[in-house]
C-alpha cells in the first residue's frame, strides 16, 4: 500500500489508515470482539499501518481491543490515540489539564500494551486550559518516551499556531469530506505552511457517500447518528444530489461510490492519510482499493464544479458538539 509522509514530521503511514471507533463506540451495538481483533489483524495483512483509537471510545475498551489485535505486529503499525474527553476513571469530561494528559496517558499506553505512543491527539480543545499548556504538557511525555508525536483535533488554524510554536504539531485530525470541506478555509493552508499532515476522519461522511443509506434507512438506537442533524430523513433526501454525483463518477471509474470519496480526498493533498472505519470485511477490503482509483486534474475539477451548485442541508452535529470544535 502506498506510503505518506504526514508533514515534515518523519511520520510514515498508509495512505489510507483504519479508524477503529465504530467498533466499540458511537454505532450501535459493538460487534464481537474477536471478529474486530480479526479484521484489525486482517487491514494490516492488506498492507494498512495506521490505526486510530481515542480514550472515550467505550471508554477504554477500543484502546485495549487495538492494542490487542496489533500486539503481535507492534513494530509494523503506527497508533494513534487521544486524551482529553475522560477522565482516568473513564467518567465523560472536557479536560486537558496537563496532570491529567500525563495520568491518562499512562493509562492508555497499558491498554495498548506500547511502551511509546506513536500519535498523541488531542481529542478537543479545552476553553479552560490555554493550549500552550496542553503542547507542554505533550512536550514532557516525548522527552519522557513515553509518545513519539503531537497532534490536534478539530482545532482551528489559530490553536494550531499556538500549539506549534511550543511543541512541533505532527498531525491535525478533523472531519472533511465531499460534503464537509470546512478546513479548506484556513486549516489546510496552515497545515501547508507549517509542514503538518492532514488525518481526515469521517472521509465517507459516516456512511452517506457510499451510496447505502437513504431517507428509509433506520439505525440502531444506540448509533448516534440519529442525534446528527445531517441524518435527518428530509436532510438525507435533501443531500442526494452529491450521492448522485460520486455515482455518476463511480460508474465512469468501475468503482464504487465509496472508492471514488475516499479517492477524492486522497487528492487533496501528498500530506493527507485518511482513516475511514468499518466493522465489514469486505468494506475494509473495497475500501483499500480505493488506492487503486486515479482522479486526474479534469475529473477533480469537474467534481468541483459540480459541487459548488450544491448546498449541503443539515448540520453534521447537534449545537452541543460543534460548540466543543476549533473549526
Amino acid at each position: 500500500m502506498e506510503r505518506r509522509s504526514l508533514g515534515t514530521s518523519g511520520l510514515v503511514v498508509s495512505a489510507l489508515g483504519l479508524g477503529c471507533m465504530g467498533m466499540s463506540h458511537h454505532r450501535g451495538t459493538p460487534p464481537d470482539r474477536g471478529e474486530m481483533i480479526a479484521l484489525i489483524r486482517s487491514a494490516v495483512d492488506l498492507g494498512v499501518t495506521f490505526f486510530d483509537t481515542a480514550q472515550v471510545y467505550g471508554p477504554f475498551t477500543n484502546e485495549d481491543l487495538v492494542g490487542e489485535a496489533l500486539a503481535p505486529v507492534r513494530e509494523q503499525v503506527i497508533i494513534a490515540t487521544k486524551f482529553g474527553l475522560t477522565d482516568a476513571s473513564g467518567n465523560a469530561v472536557v479536560s486537558s489539564r496537563p496532570e491529567l494528559i500525563k495520568e491518562s496517558v499512562d493509562g492508555s499506553l497499558a491498554r495498548l500494551r506500547v511502551d511509546t505512543i506513536d500519535l498523541l491527539f488531542q481529542h478537543r480543545v479545552d476553553p479552560d486550559v490555554p493550549i500552550e499548556e496542553v503542547a507542554g504538557a505533550v512536550k514532557d511525555l516525548i522527552a519522557a518516551g513515553k509518545v513519539r508525536h503531537f497532534g490536534l483535533s478539530e482545532p482551528g488554524a489559530k490553536t494550531i499556531r499556538r500549539a506549534h510554536a511550543v511543541q512541533a504539531v505532527a498531525a491535525v485530525q478533523s472531519e472533511y469530506s465531499l460534503w464537509f470541506r470546512r478546513p479548506e478555509l484556513d486549516v489546510l493552508p496552515t497545515l501547508d505552511e507549517l509542514g503538518i499532515g492532514f488525518v481526515p476522519f469521517s472521509p465517507l461522511g459516516r456512511g452517506f457517500l457510499t451510496g447505502t443509506i437513504d431517507e428509509t434507512t433506520t439505525f440502531d438506537d444506540a448509533d448516534s447518528r440519529n442525534d446528527y442533524p445531517q441524518f435527518a430523513p428530509d436532510a438525507r433526501m435533501a443531500n442526494r444530489s452529491i450521492v448522485e454525483l460520486l455515482r455518476s463518477v463511480a460508474l465512469a471509474k468501475d468503482a464504487t461510490s465509496a472508492q471514488v470519496a475516499l479517492a477524492w480526498v486522497l487528492a487533496q493533498r501528498p500530506w493527507i492519510a485518511t482513516i475511514p472505519g468499518t466493522t465489514k470485511p469486505h468494506r475494509l477490503r473495497e475500501n483499500c482499493a480505493a488506492l487503486q482509483i486515479h482522479l486526474t486534474h479534469d475529473d477533480l475539477a469537474t467534481m468541483d464544479r459540480a459541487l459548488s451548485d450544491i448546498t449541503v442541508v443539515g448540520a453534521r452535529y447537534p449545537e452541543s458538539l460543534e460548540r466543543m470544535t476549533g473549526l
